[in-house]
């Protein structure tokens, strides 16, 4: 099972969300506000929070951490991992109150999705990092990651792992090859397709399908696409709209296509070589879940250590071989290539992994939703989705 499986449907924060989109004054944290004092020199421990699945393991131990053991090891820095994040809204609602109040989170490290990490951005609540301490991110962080519209210059976040939204299927039961987001609706797939739930999670993809450049969508955009789906439900054409669930119905064949994370994809073929990956050719969606430092962390020094340490090209490959997905360290690539393993030399060739040149260019990363759009968009989308 990955990481990703454990996702649920956008809704389940509507008053995180609420917060975030009507920007409550009293809940913004002023830049000289959000520092506070830092033991990183006296006391050598980590708080790290993460999502489950999400690191590698030991084959013989599971409670074992092989990279966070090695960190360890180097620079005797004992880090309290945590896998508490099981979806971006319920997190928010966990450590809102701490950060809205100016308290300590517990937290000096965490890992969340951009569209939930613009809300910490926009609301003052992570702390700038400094770049003289990580010289790793600055120079093998993936260009294509490097500067996010709600993170310019990735001064708040450094991205975790990356991923991207495409659409997976079943090529021998559906005898043929999908090549647009628009061969979905072939009649032929009549009650045999599934979407993603959220909100954040579905739109890009299916506004690349319609030529949209995601980068500067607009509100017609979003509510021409709204329609488009609305149709689709009503002649039954999209059997349901799904978490990651998907998996299941993919693998039994109760689904042939669906709108699918790449991760989940490797995974899946390694069961069932049948199932196959698209990035359409208008295009799908570039994502990340990225590291920040929460506010009034008492280890920021540390944190910045720990980041820079998963972006050594060594590190980052061992990594990319538990989690599978895109590695935001492409110099990773090489050291896995030159493996002895067969497995593990063949990711270095795996797109979804390391996605080559002709992928990249149809890739691309959706503008964040606003603040202001957000509370109105989520109504129209979970009236569509049945939320």
């Amino acid at each position: 099972m990955s990481r990703r499986s454990l996702l649920r449907a956008f809704g389940a924060g509507a008053a995180g969300a609420t917060l975030a989109g009507c920007g409550v004054p009293a809940a913004y944290v002023q830049p000289g506000d959000r520092a506070g004092r830092d033991f990183s020199a006296t006391d050598h421990t980590l708080r790290f929070a993460n999502w489950p699945l999400y690191i590698d393991t030991d084959d013989e131990d599971e409670s074992k951490r092989p990279t966070l053991d090695t960190f360890t090891e180097r620079t005797g820095i004992s880090v309290g991992y945590t896998e508490e994040i099981n979806d971006n809204d319920e997190f928010f609602g966990k450590i809102s109150p701490a950060l809205m109040n100016h308290q300590q989170t517990g937290r000096d490290l965490i890992v969340i999705s951009d569209w939930m990490a613009a809300r910490f951005v926009r609301l003052g609540w992570v702390q700038e990092m400094d770049r003289t301490e990580q010289p790793n991110v600055a120079k093998y962080l993936d260009p294509q990651l490097r500067s996010p519209g709600f993170d310019q210059g990735r001064l708040h976040s450094v991205p975790w792992q990356s991923g991207i939204t495409g659409i997976a299927y079943n090529r021998k039961k559906l005898g043929r090859e999908i090549k647009h987001t628009s061969d979905l609706w072939a009649a032929d797939l009549r009650g045999k397709v599934t979407l993603l739930s959220g909100l954040d999670e579905s739109f890009a993809l299916l506004m690349q399908g319609n030529g949209v450049d995601v980068t500067r969508w607009t509100r017609d955009d979003f509510y021409t696409t709204c329609d488009q789906v609305e149709k689709l439900v009503k002649e039954k054409h999209i059997r349901r709209f799904t978490g990651n669930d998907y998996i299941k119905d993919l693998s039994t064949g109760d689904v042939l296509a669906c709108q699918a994370y790449s991760g989940d994809v490797i995974q899946l073929q390694a069961d069932n070589p049948e199932i196959e990956f698209v990035v359409p050719e208008e295009g799908a969606e570039l994502w990340a879940e990225s590291l920040m430092i929460p506010n009034l962390a008492r280890h920021k020094r540390s944190a910045e250590k720990l980041i820079d340490y998963y972006y050594e090209p060594e590190v980052a490959a061992e990594l990319a071989t538990w989690v599978n997905y895109v590695c935001p360290v492409p110099a990773a690539r090489e050291v896995l290539a030159s493996a002895k393993d067969e497995e593990t030399a063949a990711l270095a060739e795996d797109p979804l992994v390391f996605p080559d040149d002709a992928m990249r260019r149809r890739l691309a990363i959706a503008r964040d939703i606003t603040s202001e759009e957000r509370a109105e968009f989520a109504k129209k989308w979970n009236s569509v989705v049945g939320l």
